[in-house]
């Protein structure tokens, strides 16, 4: 199992594109992954569930990936959200 805290950096915060991106990138892995927020645990591959954190620039979230594949998911939806989900 693997823990990561990332903050959202962009302006506009979790909004719909970057949800519907971090499914579409959780579903490439077997991997189990969840989204924790100020008590809301969601799971990750969930659009309605990523949708829900309502999750705004500021936010921290505590991601957990759990399987085969859990480090290279981690990087990848890591990397994206550290980055802004490419709106920077």
């Amino acid at each position: 199992m693997i823990e990561s805290r990332v903050k959202i950096v962009n302006k506009a915060g979790l909004h719909t594109r970057p949800a519907a991106t971090i499914v579409k990138l959780a579903s490439k892995y077997k991997s189990e992954f969840f989204i924790s927020k100020d008590g809301l645990h969601i799971n990750g591959k969930s659009i309605i569930g990523v949708m829900t954190l309502a999750a705004e620039m500021g936010s921290e979230l505590l991601l957990t990936f759990e399987g085969i594949d859990e480090q290279q998911m981690n990087d990848e939806i890591s990397g994206y959200i550290r980055g802004g989900f490419d709106e920077l």
